[in-house]
């Protein structure tokens, strides 16, 4: 096998990703993994990959996510900084993501943060996630944590159940005429707006998926329809990231999401998940997500999702909902009915 190369050489260039070195660099990425993630040694082995012949992303193999909730999946051997643990219920089993370096997050979701919305300083930043505020080793709460000290604004900051006060708040950043961006998971997003419905001119909205067992399961189109009415609002943005993660998508509106250049989306065909097409492929490609994070330098880059997807020409994709065999986590995005 090719020579792997050092850690410290990688994550100098993890962030540098582009359209024109990314195939290379996911595949340095892929053999430092190999040489140094037992269990992802293990599963290719399994699989009889030939690591040496593979020179295109197509050909790497995604590790289901599914294995962050019964093994441990790491590459390089250390002390954990933090462990982001998956929201879920009492019958389901959480997945547990060790991360190494604290740093290679918040270096991930602020430049992708800049990137797609500007610098944190000029906006108010809110976050309404009552669920995630309740238990620990939340990713979600510890990046709106950050974000909201990058703001500095005096109003920023975390609320748990206190609508009123939120709403409050709002029309007082509304009639300074203050960009506010409200990061909110979608139940209590809804609560807000149909107990405190009010125009919000300045204000982005994004959802971040997860009805935690509070109210019925919607479609992404349905909630943002209620949001839209509620807030007088054209678009409702949202988030797709997870805790198996260090990066993230965005979407400003119709659920169309975008990444930033060291994350792409795959498709793989359900009936066949060795079946892998980037968007170069064709215009339209439907079936499960694969994800290629490059953050994720030092637990697994490659993994197969639970989720069904459309990737676009441009890169751009949609979350359909959930694959039908499969379980859904308190932080699993809307159930499309039908379909899958």
């Amino acid at each position: 096998m090719k020579t792997p190369v050092k850690d410290t050489e990688l994550e100098a260039k993890i962030f540098t990703a582009c359209p024109e070195n990314f195939n290379a660099l996911a595949l340095e990425v892929f053999r430092f993994q190999y040489s140094n993630n037992t269990l992802y040694r293990l599963f290719c082995d399994t699989l009889k990959t030939d690591v040496n012949s593979i020179t295109d992303v197509r050909k790497i193999p995604f590790l289901p996510i599914s294995f962050f909730k019964t093994h441990t999946v790491t590459s390089t051997d250390f002390t954990p900084a933090a462990i982001f643990e998956s929201s879920g219920t009492t019958q389901t089993i959480n997945s547990r993501h060790l991360v190494k370096d604290l740093g290679i997050y918040e270096q991930s979701f602020t430049k992708t943060f800049e990137a797609f919305y500007g610098p944190a300083a000029g906006y108010c930043i809110i976050a309404l996630l009552p669920s995630y505020l309740e238990r620990k080793n939340s990713s979600l709460v510890l990046m709106a944590d950050k974000l909201i000290a990058q703001s500095s604004h005096p109003k920023s900051g975390f609320y748990l159940n206190e609508l009123e006060k939120l709403q409050r708040t709002l029309a007082g950043l509304e009639q300074q005429q203050q960009p506010t961006l409200l990061i909110g998971v979608t139940f209590a997003l809804l609560d807000l707006a149909e107990k405190f419905p009010q125009p919000l001119q300045y204000c982005t909205i994004m959802e971040t998926g997860g009805m935690k067992g509070r109210r019925q399961e919607m479609t992404r189109a349905q909630v943002h329809a209620i949001l839209k009415q509620g807030f007088n609002m054209d678009a409702i943005h949202s988030e797709y990231g997870m805790t198996e993660l260090l990066s993230q998508g965005y979407s400003a509106g119709n659920g169309i999401f975008n990444t930033p250049p060291w994350m792409k989306i795959c498709i793989r065909e359900e009936d066949d998940p060795f079946a892998v097409h980037t968007a170069a492929d064709k215009e339209v490609c439907s079936g499960a997500i694969n994800v290629i994070d490059l953050a994720n330098i030092y637990s697994c880059s490659f993994i197969a999702t639970e989720d069904a997807g459309k990737l676009y020409s441009d890169e751009s994709f949609e979350v359909l909902g959930r694959l039908d065999h499969t379980d859904i986590r308190g932080c699993s995005l809307m159930v499309v009915r039908g379909g899958w």
